[in-house]
């Protein structure tokens, strides 16, 4: 099986996140994507070309970050499943209103032509605020099923939302059935 793993801005998730990109890669084949803001962004959190040799180094294969790039994803049935860890509450937006103008959102359009399961492991410190809207419409949509998620620091970012970037395994096997893990809110 094939899975598309696409990376966006939440760089302060990114030492959780790929190492589940390298537990995945070890039972699926991965085609890694990164947004924008991925592709092209230093923080303190890293350095972007960094980031990007990590992804090609667990992947075997070069990191998609273009629109051409990812356009094929769907008419040529290239992925069974697309993670996107970490979501931000942008893709997160875009997603909800089918908007597709970057790597990760045209990657998912594309896919989802195919009928196949998209996995959202949010991170957003709006989703309790502005972003709760945009959840609640991928979740009442076929096809988009979320890594469980909950509160990271309900004191100091009382609108934060983590998705438990472990659960990201369990999360695709069970989207690659048409279920949803639960529960949901952790």
């Amino acid at each position: 099986m094939t899975v598309g793993f696409a990376l966006c801005g939440s760089f302060c998730t990114y030492d959780r996140v790929f190492p589940v990109m390298e537990r995945l890669g070890k039972s699926y084949e991965l085609i890694p994507i990164f947004s924008q803001s991925a592709y092209s962004t230093d923080s303190r959190f890293g350095i972007a070309e960094a980031h990007i040799a990590r992804a090609e180094s667990i992947c075997g294969g070069p990191v998609l970050h273009t629109l051409p790039e990812v356009e094929p994803i769907g008419p040529k049935k290239l992925l069974d499943a697309l993670v996107i860890a970490p979501c931000t509450g942008n893709t997160l937006a875009k997603l909800a209103h089918s908007i597709a103008d970057g790597p990760v959102t045209m990657a998912a359009k594309s896919h989802l032509r195919n009928g196949r399961p998209v996995i959202i492991a949010i991170s957003t410190n709006d989703a309790l605020a502005g972003a709760a809207e945009n959840i609640g419409k991928l979740l009442s949509r076929k096809h988009y099923y979320f890594v469980p998620f909950g509160q990271d620091d309900a004191f100091g970012k009382p609108t934060s939302i983590v998705a438990d970037f472990s659960k990201i395994p369990q999360t695709l096997e069970l989207a690659l059935e048409g279920k949803q893990l639960q529960p949901l809110l952790l």
